[in-house]
């Protein structure tokens, strides 16, 4: 395991024994569960559908891999990640891949897989350029459709963290307080880069692409998660 995995399992076993993770695992559960409704509803989802996620977990936490519990009786699904996901072939038998990688510049040919489907993964992966490439990519292997589900950084509780409001301030002035507070892992751009509608809006029209449409989830009258459907 890197160095930098092991920050971000050390960040994410600390987040987990505070009293508003099980309150806020219990939303996201509920959160994805509603990500996969419009999946399906959006690309009429099927069992023969070949699919590709991109960023999956290596965990069992059931909040981690919603999309693969949804998928289980699909044997189309190939998984990449930047980590090992070889703990998750017992669960998930059906998968006919765990691959590691990087999601902005993957080994797949062009057109591989009818749905490219990446859920909280793209504000991992660092800069704007960073991301505007990983959206290229998605588009680039993709057949049909891209499904692409980041939280919305104008909602006020960071789930990363479940620290209120602090993310509303300037970026640089965010990673200062979170490095200060003992968050060194999500401190970094590299490690989170939390998006907004416009950021999403400004990716599309810089690739120029047209049949875009983002969808906003709400969780108590704001926006908690943006979502970028993308039909080619």
């Amino acid at each position: 395991m890197t160095e930098n995995n092991k920050d971000r399992y050390q960040t994410y076993s600390e987040v987990k024994k505070t009293y508003l993770h099980n309150l806020i695992k219990k939303i996201i559960i509920s959160a994805r569960e509603r990500f996969f409704i419009k999946l399906k509803n959006l690309t009429n989802y099927n069992l023969n559908n070949s699919v590709l996620d991109i960023g999956t977990t290596p965990s069992t936490d059931i909040e981690q891999n919603i999309f693969l519990e949804n998928t289980k009786d699909n044997l189309n699904i190939t998984c990449i990640s930047n980590q090992d996901c070889s703990l998750l072939k017992k669960k998930y038998p059906n998968v006919k891949d765990f691959k590691i990688g990087d999601g902005k510049k993957t080994e797949f040919l062009d057109n591989s897989f009818d749905i490219v489907h990446s859920n909280a993964t793209i504000e991992h992966v660092g800069s704007y350029t960073n991301q505007t490439i990983f959206v290229k990519e998605c588009l680039r292997i993709s057949k049909k459709f891209v499904f692409i589900q980041t939280p919305n950084r104008y909602y006020p509780i960071d789930f990363h963290t479940t620290i209120p409001l602090i993310h509303w301030l300037p970026k640089k002035t965010h990673r200062k307080i979170l490095k200060l507070i003992g968050l060194k892992f999500y401190s970094s751009e590299e490690n989170l880069n939390l998006m907004t509608n416009q950021d999403l809006i400004k990716i599309c029209k810089d690739l120029k692409i047209k049949n875009f449409k983002i969808i906003r989830q709400n969780l108590f009258f704001f926006t908690s998660n943006l979502i970028l459907f993308i039909e080619k």
